[in-house]
């Protein structure tokens, strides 16, 4: 795990204490909570299912909420980044030969 990776658990922890109660369902800060709990434990998410899907229906849950006039789109945009970030790179490491 990196610091950047915490840093953004504790960005959308801290979200979801802050707006959570007021703009998102019980059920739609445990979905929340489900997948970032996933992806910080990830050390891969193309082969870690359970993260994968995570982060999918957290992206879906986003759009839901901006296409339902729950949530700004830049609002939503920032808590589908900080969810995303929560697991490892999606881009493989350039290694130095």
């Amino acid at each position: 795990m990196t610091s950047e990776r915490a840093q953004a658990y504790h960005r959308v922890m801290r979200a979801l204490g802050d707006l959570g109660p007021a703009k998102l369902q019980p059920g739609e800060q445990e979905r929340i909570r489900n997948a970032v709990d996933d992806l910080i434990f990830s050390r891969d998410v193309r082969r870690d299912p359970a993260a994968s899907a995570g982060l999918e229906d957290v992206e879906r849950l986003c759009r839901d909420l901006v296409d339902s006039g729950r949530w700004a789109e830049t609002s939503a945009m920032r808590l589908a980044d900080d969810v995303a970030r929560c697991g490892p790179a999606l881009l493989p490491e350039v290694r130095a030969a």
